[in-house]
């Protein structure tokens, strides 16, 4: 019964909240049954992160009600939402990099002796019991800058476990997992809804909440659009309540004029950061004109792949060969002015700059060019007016007014690197990950330019866990297993399954090149 008050686990009722240019709430009203999957979708910047930081006690609504089980409440802290059995499972983790499993799982509610010591015994044995539970198969020994980002967002629930939370918030859970701990991810959902959890999940994936939610809640630019039955509602459909408009899921391009090598990768080995072999004598050439796609599961060499073409990381042997200049041991800064351009996976780390502007952070890479008086002095208000001017281009919602680029959505943060990359007018782009944490209208855009960097001749590599994006837009697609690459096929001439067998390190016989 839709309308029985007893049913409702959270009530939101009328929560406004205001942050300095943008209303981010406006009269929000949502309801989310008892022990339901209930799904939050919007495009970025809609204001989804926003509202369950209210209910987490993050921030406090300017206006409005809160209710848990039917009880008005009013959230200080996250200390307050705790109390009440609300968790919060972050988009970007809250983890101590140096400490164990265990020690982050029972931080600041750390079981005691009875002389009031940390008794670290009995906190293994009970995160190995909730591990156990829910088969999360973490090992409490294992120190969080060990352990996969997989495996650190398993550590992120069970902290919330701990706590004895009953109404979990999933914030962009998969914004940074391969599609195998995707798949895990959504049977660990079902299972904690089977144990009686309420689950609020924020997505932009639709094929995730058409998976596991029952209800769908519809944000956009800060306003309640609709609440809907998934079972009964269509992605596409979900798409367009989301943006407002259409999205076309599948991206329409003209066949590739390839021209001459860009870019010639020859015998390449990298080791990663434990100093094991990550790259292992990797050939490979991206052509103007062309996007190069290289398929694989994460962990198999691809980032240490882009941190070697990049700068950010020395080649064990091998040459790295840019329109025909041997760049192996440029800085960093020599690639960009010989005309590379490139988006890192991890935004926060190698992005941009959370402190800075967006018009400072657009211009980060050539501030010392574009941006300077009298050869001297940085130019501020060039920067900000260029800022504003990508903002606009790539809708990119938090860049007016001159706020700090860590204070904007995952989203809008991952729009503006891409905005600054695009706009550098260099020959060869490396994409890593482009799409991660977007939403569809903003996926559907930024796909588009990549297609039309490549059409102005541009040479395009794109590192993608995502294979509807590898299939979608690549002219050849390149497969790479434990550092090497097992074969490279022009597009249409191997399938999803194949590319999955070559991932698995398994070679295919077809049509190679």
């Amino acid at each position: 019964m839709e309308n029985t008050q007893l049913e409702w686990a959270v009530e939101m009722l009328g929560i406004t909240k205001a942050f300095p240019h943008v209303v981010a709430n406006d009269n929000v009203t949502l309801r989310v049954k008892k022990n339901e999957v209930h799904a939050l979708l919007g495009e970025n910047g809609a204001g989804k992160s926003t509202l369950m930081s209210v209910l987490f006690g993050s921030y406090l609504p300017d206006s409005g009600v809160i209710k848990i089980n039917q009880k008005e409440v009013h959230l200080k802290n996250p200390n307050d939402a705790t109390a009440l059995g609300i968790g919060m499972v972050h988009q970007h983790f809250k983890l101590v990099q140096n400490y164990t499993v265990a020690e982050n799982i029972v931080l600041g509610a750390e079981p005691k002796t009875r002389w009031g010591l940390l008794d670290m015994r009995k906190a293994k044995k009970e995160v190995q019991a909730l591990s156990d539970l829910y088969g999360l198969k973490v090992n409490p020994d294992d120190k969080i800058q060990d352990i996969t980002v997989g495996m650190q967002q398993r550590v992120e629930i069970l902290k919330v476990l701990y706590r004895k939370a009953d109404i979990i918030i999933f914030d962009e859970p998969t914004a940074v997992l391969t599609p195998q701990e995707i798949d895990e991810l959504m049977d660990i959902i079902r299972l904690l809804q089977k144990e009686g959890k309420t689950i609020l999940l924020i997505t932009h994936k639709l094929n995730e909440i058409k998976a596991v939610a029952g209800r769908c809640s519809i944000l956009r630019r800060g306003k309640m659009i609709d609440t809907v039955d998934v079972s009964k509602t269509s992605e596409e459909e979900l798409a367009e309540l989301m943006v407002g408009r259409a999205v076309n899921f599948k991206i329409e391009k003209a066949p590739a004029k390839v021209g001459e090598a860009v870019l010639r990768i020859e015998n390449l080995r990298v080791q990663n950061s434990r100093g094991f072999p990550a790259v292992d004598g990797l050939s490979l050439e991206v052509r103007a004109g062309e996007i190069l796609g290289v398929a694989g599961v994460d962990g198999n060499g691809q980032s240490e792949l882009c941190a070697a073409l990049t700068g950010l990381a020395k080649p064990e042997s091998g040459k790295i060969i840019f329109n025909g200049n041997d760049i192996t041991n440029f800085s960093v800064r020599a690639r960009i002015e010989a005309g590379m351009a490139s988006v890192s996976e991890d935004r926060r780390r190698y992005g941009l700059v959370s402190e800075f502007t967006v018009g400072e952070n657009a211009a980060l890479k050539n501030y010392y060019k574009k941006f300077v008086k009298n050869k001297i002095f940085l130019d501020k208000a060039a920067m900000q007016k260029n800022g504003e001017a990508l903002s606009k281009a790539f809708d990119i919602r938090g860049g007016e007014g001159g706020g700090e680029a860590g204070g904007m959505s995952g989203g809008n943060q991952q729009k503006l690197i891409i905005a600054r990359e695009l706009s550098m007018n260099a020959s060869l782009l490396i994409f890593a990950q482009p799409t991660r944490g977007l939403d569809v209208g903003a996926i559907e855009f930024v796909r588009k330019k990549i297609v039309e960097a490549r059409d102005s001749g541009k040479a395009v590599l794109l590192v993608s866990f995502e294979l509807d994006e590898i299939m979608n837009l690549c002219d050849r697609i390149a497969t790479i297993s434990k550092g090497k690459i097992v074969g490279v096929y022009k597009a249409g001439q191997v399938n999803e399954r194949q590319i999955g067998m070559m991932m698995a390190g398994k070679s295919f016989e077809g049509a190679g090149e």
